[in-house]
């Protein structure tokens, strides 16, 4: 699973964009300050950082410097900041991104997506038993056949792929999987998605042994 740290203490911010990223499948953990962000760092690692330039303790631009200088982790600015001079220094101190504040959610993922893959922090291939997934290249194939996934059985898998060893309930991956469909999704399509995810990796759909069924609660992907 891909782990983001978001150094912000703005606690309305912290709150909604966690709750976003982690029902695109992100791992968020979150600090109010440059200090706070260099301990957890230490303790463990992150393969993205996203970094507010105000800080109620130092400042985003100081703690992108200490940040590149000590850990080998892409740094993505969010901030209200965005002036010309605020986003070359930005750039000057190493930051892989700068966004400025308001930016649209899919925006946001879009870029965290292309800064992973540009520094080649996203792995490009997973395995979940005979199946292989491409991030890259967005396929998935078994025993080297192409099992031409939907758009919602592929952002499905990946979502299970991100979340891997964590049971996911019904109702987060219905918010996962809403966007793609373009429509309301409901828990009965939910139900049709899953049966036929299943019925292309599974060697045996009515015995899953990738997409686990967890009684009363929902369903997970062993890690």
């Amino acid at each position: 699973m891909i782990k983001i740290l978001l150094v912000e203490d703005d606690k309305i911010i912290v709150a909604s964009l966690s709750e976003y990223l982690n029902s695109e499948g992100y791992l968020v953990r979150s600090v109010s300050g440059q200090a706070a962000a260099m301990k957890l760092l230490a303790e463990e690692k992150a393969d993205l950082v996203l970094l507010d330039v105000s800080l109620a303790e130092g400042n985003g631009f100081a703690a992108c410097r200490a940040i590149k200088a000590e850990f080998d982790v892409p740094v993505i600015f969010l901030t209200a900041s965005g002036d010309e001079f605020s986003t070359v220094t930005g750039f000057d101190l190493g930051a892989d991104d700068y966004i400025p504040k308001p930016f649209r959610p899919r925006e946001l993922i879009s870029r965290i997506r292309n800064v992973l893959r540009l520094t080649g922090s996203m792995g490009k291939t997973v395995k979940l038993g005979d199946v292989v997934v491409d991030t890259e290249k967005g396929t998935a194939v078994k025993n080297s056949r192409d099992l031409f996934l939907s758009a919602l059985e592929y952002r499905l898998l990946l979502f299970f792929i991100n979340n891997r060893g964590i049971v996911l309930t019904r109702e987060r991956l219905l918010d996962a999987i809403w966007d793609v469909a373009g429509e309301y999704v409901n828990d009965n399509t939910l139900t049709v998605y899953i049966k036929r995810l299943r019925e292309k990796i599974e060697d045996d759909p009515a015995d899953p042994k990738i997409i686990l069924t967890v009684r009363g609660t929902g369903y997970k992907v062993d890690a």
